[in-house]
């Protein structure tokens, strides 16, 4: 089978290897197992930074421009490169066997528009990012939206969205990704909630992941009297000026930065924490939420996308609102109540170890094979 992959996502040659984003090669693996001949059609160059793993069934990679629109030099080059995206699209498309579209993104949105003229080929899309019909959000991320729910323009397609949404076309499918295998579940320790408490965020430590929010409610409970210790796993732009803040606020003894962890380091670090806190702006499936919750940490996020859905609308974490006032207040109620923080564990590791990677890899070959 030839499966054809249409990403925004860039594909590294670094000796002889293809490479490319660490937790998105992981998804793309299980894709490739049940595909002869893969193909990639992404960017082939990036300057920035990034967490790089090589695929174990190598693709083969067709190079496109990458397409940006941030200023108007980026507009007209992108507009010029354009039409040779366009038939490098419809070339792959017609030899492709299988049409995976990763979604949203520019590359991705070109390649919604493309596969209008392939009605009769099998196709798939992952939508990452946030379906909630009632989000604020790009218009072009809209516009991919409505193409991959326009069942009369997209034909043969099964569209995997994160969350469960009312009044979607048959084509849409909820959808979910997994960290850990059936043999990694275990029975979650059981926690004190009286005594001190274990607080992590895990994270890249961007503005729209919010590490500077989780400092000040963490530090705010503290002021309230409550004992507790939070530890931030993740690297990013804004490192510095949160440990400048911690050192300025005397916070040395409550909150620690570890950077970037090895996968089995977080995971010990969740096998024995109260809460994940995760106020941020933004979110597709949050996967360090199921994470957390597959080991009994409660987590504390915002009710974004489909994190709602996946905290059972409160029934398994606290959800909350960016504000600092609001979520302290919040917080500290639910601290209060030890037998529901109890039950909030018990409820959220049942649910979350029910995705496994077992069961993802069971689904993706389902859609592959059907």
């Amino acid at each position: 089978m030839r499966f054809l992959v249409i990403t925004n996502a860039p594909t590294l040659e670094r000796k002889d290897q293809q490479f490319a984003y660490a937790p998105y090669v992981n998804e793309m693996d299980i894709w490739f197992k049940y595909a002869d001949d893969p193909i990639i059609v992404s960017p082939t160059n990036y300057d920035q930074e990034l967490l790089l793993s090589s695929f174990k069934k190598q693709p083969k990679v067709v190079s496109i421009p990458s397409l940006e629109f941030a200023n108007f030099y980026n507009v007209v080059r992108s507009c010029l490169l354009l039409p040779l995206i366009v038939i490098r699209l419809m070339v792959e498309m017609y030899k492709a066997d299988h049409i995976h579209l990763r979604c949203p993104g520019n590359i991705g949105l070109i390649g919604c528009f493309v596969q209008i003229l392939f009605p009769k080929k099998k196709k798939t899309a992952k939508y990452a990012g946030n379906w909630d019909p009632e989000a604020k959000q790009p218009k072009s991320y809209r516009l991919q939206k409505k193409l991959l729910s326009n069942t009369t323009l997209t034909k043969n397609m099964q569209v995997l969205v994160y969350g469960d949404w009312k009044n979607q076309t048959k084509n849409i499918k909820s959808f979910f990704t997994a960290t850990f295998n059936d043999y990694e579940i275990e029975e979650p320790m059981k926690r004190d909630y009286t005594g001190e408490l274990k607080f992590v965020f895990i994270g890249s430590l961007v503005k729209g992941k919010r590490p500077m929010l989780s400092i000040e409610i963490v530090e705010e409970l503290i002021k309230q009297g409550q004992k507790l210790h939070l530890d931030l796993f993740g690297d990013g732009v804004l490192k510095t000026e949160l440990q400048d803040y911690i050192d300025k606020n005397n916070l040395e003894k409550y909150i620690t930065l570890h950077g970037n962890q090895e996968k089995e380091v977080v995971k010990t670090a969740l096998k024995s924490a109260h809460f994940l806190i995760l106020p941020s702006k933004s979110e597709g499936w949050p996967k360090v939420v199921a994470e957390a919750m597959f080991f009994g940490t409660i987590p504390i996020a915002t009710k974004i996308s489909c994190v709602p859905y996946m905290l059972g609308y409160g029934e398994r974490g606290i959800l909350i609102e960016p504000e600092l006032e609001a979520v302290t207040f919040n917080v500290a109620s639910e601290l209060k109540n030890v037998k529901t923080l109890q039950l909030k564990a018990m409820e959220g590791a049942k649910w979350s170890q029910h995705y496994t990677l077992d069961l993802f890899e069971s689904e993706i070959a389902r859609l592959v094979k059907s």
